[in-house]
C-alpha cells in the first residue's frame, strides 16, 4: 500500500514539535534559578550544549540518516530526546549540573539534531513538486514548538515540580515522536504523485531538473556550499540575537513595560514559525535564490531602521517582518539544497550546513553583549547587524551568478 505523503508531512510535524521544545528551556531557568540556587550562566550552558550538540550531531550524522533512511533515524531521535528529558529530572533530583549538561545538553541535543534532519530530506523526495512548502510544513512546526510548550511547562512545574515535569514531557516526547517515526519512509526512485504525474505526462507541467546531483564529498567542494552556510549563518546570528535583545530594546528604544515586552516576545515565536511556511511556500514561486536576495535586502533596512523607530506599532511590524523571515531563512534551506546539488545525500549536506547554526547561536549572543558593553546601548548593535545583512545580500547575488554559471556549463 503507498504511504500517503500528506500523513507523511504530518509526522514529520510530530517530530519536529516535540524537539522544537528546546526553544521553550527559557521557562524552566527561573524556577531551576530558585529551586537550585544557581546562577543564570549555570542554568543557560544548558541549553548552549544542547544547541551546539544539534549542530554537531546533525553535521557527523547526516550520513548514517540517508543510509538508513527516516524511520530508524527518528526512532534514535525519540529515544535520545526522551531520555535526555526525562534524564534532565533526575538530574535536578540529585542536584547535579553535570548530569543536567549531560542530558539535557549532550544526549538531548544529539536526539535534536538526528531529529531535526531525518524526516526533512524525506520530505523533500515526497513533495518534487512542493519542496519548499513541504519542508516549510515540518520545520514550521519546530518554530511553533515553543509556542505549545511554554505554557505547558508552566502549568506542569507549578502542579508536579522540575523533576515531575521533566519525566512527565520526556514520556510524551517519546511516544509522540516514537508512533511519528514509524510513518516515515523514503519513496520509491523516482516517485511522483499522481495528480502531478499526470500533468507531466500532458506536458502542462515541465519536472524542474536539479542542478546537479552531488554527494556530500562532491558538495562540499563548490562554492554553492559555502554559500549556503554564510547565508545561514548571516540569517541565524541576526535573528538569535533579535530574540535575545527584544525584550530590553522593546523597554529601551520604546519604553514600554516589562509585561508588554514579554507579550511581544510571544507574538514573535507565532511568526517564526508563520514565517516558516509562508516564505518556503513562496519560493515555490519565486525560486530559492531570489527568496533569499529579498531576505537579506528588506532585514538589512528593517535593522538599520530600527532603532530610530519610535512608533509602537510601526516598530513591532518590523521586529515580527524579521522574525518571518528568520524562520523562512530555515525551512527553505532543505529545499535550496535539493534544487542545486539534488537529493542524493540530501539530509547529509543539509546536517553540514546545520553547522553553520550551532556557530550562529554562540556568535549571535557574544557579538550583542561586546557591542552593548562598548557602546551601553542595545541599539547600536543593531546597526552592526545591518552590515551583516549587506555581506549577506552579496553572497546571495553571487549564488544568482554562480548557479546560472553552472547552468551554462551543463547545457555544454
Amino acid at each position: 500500500m503507498e504511504k500517503n505523503r500528506w500523513l507523511m508531512a504530518l509526522s514529520a510535524v510530530g517530530v519536529h514539535i516535540c524537539i522544537g521544545s528546546v526553544y521553550a528551556w527559557s521557562v524552566y531557568v527561573k524556577p531551576i534559578q530558585t529551586q537550585m540556587n544557581w546562577d543564570l550562566t549555570d542554568v543557560t550552558i544548558a541549553f548552549s550544549v544542547a544547541i551546539f550538540f544539534l549542530g554537531l550531531s546533525a553535521a557527523l550524522m547526516g550520513k548514517f540518516v540517508e543510509k538508513n533512511g527516516p524511520r530508524v533515524s527518528a526512532i534514535i531521535a525519540a529515544s535520545l530526546f526522551g531520555l535526555g528529558t526525562m534524564g534532565s529530572g533526575l538530574a535536578i533530583m540529585m542536584e547535579s549540573k553535570i548530569l543536567l549538561y549531560f542530558f539535557y545538553g549532550v544526549l538531548g541535543g544529539c536526539g535534536l539534531g538526528i531529529g531535526y534532519i531525518s524526516p526533512v530530506s524525506t520530505l523533500v523526495k515526497w513533495f518534487p513538486d512542493k519542496r519548499g512548502m513541504a519542508t516549510g510544513l515540518a520545520i514550521m512546526g519546530f518554530g511553533f514548538a515553543s509556542a505549545v510548550w511554554g505554557p505547558t511547562i508552566k502549568v506542569l512545574i507549578e502542579a508536579v515540580g522540575i523533576s515531575g515535569t521533566f519525566f512527565i514531557l520526556g514520556a510524551v516526547y517519546f511516544v509522540v515522536m516514537f508512533a511519528s517515526a514509524l510513518y516515515l519512509e523514503k519513496p520509491e526512485e523516482g516517485y511522483l504523485p499522481e495528480g502531478f504525474k499526470k500533468k507531466v505526462e500532458s506536458g502542462k507541467k515541465k519536472i524542474k531538473k536539479d542542478l546537479a546531483n552531488l554527494g556530500l564529498s562532491e558538495a562540499v567542494k563548490t562554492p554553492r556550499f559555502y554559500g549556503l552556510w554564510i547565508m545561514l549563518f548571516i540569517n541565524v546570528t541576526c535573528g538569535i540575537a533579535i530574540i535575545g535583545v527584544a525584550s530590553p530594546l522593546l523597554q529601551e528604544v520604546l519604553g514600554v513595560s516589562a509585561i508588554a515586552a514579554a507579550a511581544a516576545v510571544g507574538l514573535m515565536g507565532i511568526f517564526n514559525g508563520a514565517g516558516r511556511i509562508m516564505w518556503a511556500s513562496l519560493s515555490d514561486f519565486l525560486t530559492r535564490p531570489v527568496v533569499y536576495v529579498i531576505f537579506f535586502a528588506t532585514q538589512a533596512i528593517a535593522f538599520y531602521m530600527l532603532p530610530s523607530i519610535t512608533e509602537i506599532v510601526v516598530f513591532q511590524v518590523v521586529l515580527y517582518f524579521i522574525m518571518t523571515c528568520y524562520g523562512g531563512g530555515f525551512a527553505s534551506i532543505p529545499a535550496y539544497i535539493g534544487d542545486i546539488f539534488g537529493t542524493k545525500e540530501l539530509g547529509a549536506i543539509h546536517g553540514y550546513i546545520l553547522t553553520a547554526w550551532a556557530a550562529a547561536g554562540l556568535v549571535g549572543p557574544l557579538i550583542i553583549s561586546m557591542v552593548k558593553d562598548a557602546t551601553g546601548s542595545y541599539s547600536q548593535t543593531l546597526y552592526v547587524f545591518a552590515a551583516f545583512f549587506v555581506v549577506a545580500f552579496i553572497v546571495s547575488i553571487l549564488m544568482i551568478i554562480n548557479i546560472k554559471q553552472v547552468k551554462k556549463q551543463n547545457k555544454h
